[in-house]
């Protein structure tokens, strides 16, 4: 493979990353997974690669950065719903207490989502 062909490789993997990105701040789920798709192919691609040409180099660094830009929004979106998710599922009705301060089971769910109607 010539360096030129891996060049293009490399810019054509950066633009992928960015496209994911927009992808996933536009909750397109159908582009994420082309894009996805496509930077897999892409990394298979360049894995044979093990010297990278000098004037690559910051192409590749750009890479990694925009990469773990992504990593980072899709850890702190997932930490997001996993949040959101605990505060719905979080009791609504406290703990009552008998006239011996045993706590008593309540009657109610209380659960904001039951998953009941």
């Amino acid at each position: 493979m010539s360096g030129g062909t891996t060049r293009e490789y490399l810019i054509r993997l950066r633009d992928v990353i960015l496209e994911e990105r927009e992808f996933a701040k536009a909750l397109d789920m159908e582009g994420m997974s082309r894009a996805m798709t496509e930077k897999e192919e892409l990394i298979q691609i360049l894995a044979h690669i093990r010297v990278i040409d000098e004037n690559d180099r910051p192409i590749a660094d750009e890479i990694r950065a925009e990469n773990r830009r992504n990593a980072f929004l899709f850890k702190s979106t997932l930490g997001w719903i996993r949040d959101t998710m605990e505060f719905f599922g979080q009791k609504t009705v406290t703990s009552t207490y008998s006239s011996s301060a045993n706590a008593i089971a309540s009657q109610v769910n209380g659960r904001l989502l039951s998953g009941k109607i």
